[in-house]
């Protein structure tokens, strides 16, 4: 089983200079985007893949992290990609892809593929979590919201209410940024998602600024699009969008 840690490739050929940085979720782990990145960097990209603070560890600790080092981690593979290549697009999946989208409001990547990504709560609860977070600790967990059967990814037993208030934090600057987010965006949205509701996509095609802007609808897969039926779809058109984009440039 693929273990929840961070992931890096230098990449090789022709695309060794074109670089993919891959996030995971809230309260997930790099378990939800490791088929993905090995993808890319099987076909040449070089990737790197990070363990964003509070994660892969236990709830608790979530709950004492701050939005902003979640951010710091996935700039920081950006970065360190940016450092080596000549091109650098942003992934990510739910709270990753709501972190490509910052990253890509503040430095120039080449562009964007998010899956599923988070603008807005499904749960009413969350707006006041910042109260709630003071008498109540944790919630059941968000994870594992996939239509195949028989997988995780290994994500927490419990949703530390503190880091949803953290959530909501880095989901109210990421709004605030979206119409600085001008590189090419694709973003695959699932037809059933349990976790991330539809005011999320609706909210992202108004406020965004990219002038190519893709939806793509994944049919056979939940929130976990990156572990479920429609996983090699998100595979080959992402993979495919960068090579294109990083033509193009």
């Amino acid at each position: 089983m693929t273990t929840a840690q961070s992931f890096r490739s230098d990449g090789h050929g022709s695309l060794a200079r074109v670089g993919v940085a891959v996030c995971h979720g809230f309260t997930g782990s790099p378990v939800s985007v490791r088929a993905w990145s090995d993808f890319l960097a099987d076909a040449g990209f070089s990737v790197n893949m990070p363990l964003l603070a509070g994660h892969g560890t236990t709830w608790q600790d979530l709950s004492r992290t701050p939005w902003e080092h979640w951010y710091r981690d996935f700039e920081a593979a950006y970065l360190e990609l940016s450092s080596r290549c000549d091109t650098v697009f942003v992934a990510g999946l739910s709270m990753g892809g709501t972190l490509a989208l910052r990253v890509a409001a503040k430095h120039a990547v080449g562009g964007v593929a998010a899956v599923n990504p988070v603008l807005t709560f499904g749960d009413p609860r969350a707006k006041y979590s910042g109260l709630l977070k003071h008498v109540l600790k944790s919630t059941p967990a968000i994870g594992d919201d996939i239509k195949a059967p028989g997988i995780t990814e290994g994500a927490y037993a419990r949703t530390p209410v503190a880091a949803v208030h953290e959530l909501g934090k880095l989901l109210a600057d990421t709004i605030a940024l979206l119409p600085s987010v001008v590189a090419p965006t694709l973003v695959f949205r699932s037809s059933v998602d349990h976790v991330v509701p539809e005011s999320s996509m609706a909210l992202l095609k108004a406020r965004i600024g990219a002038e190519e802007f893709e939806a793509v609808s994944l049919a056979n897969s939940y929130h976990v699009a990156t572990m479920d039926n429609d996983a090699q779809q998100i595979h080959s058109q992402s993979s495919d969008f960068f090579r294109r984009h990083a033509r193009a440039i």
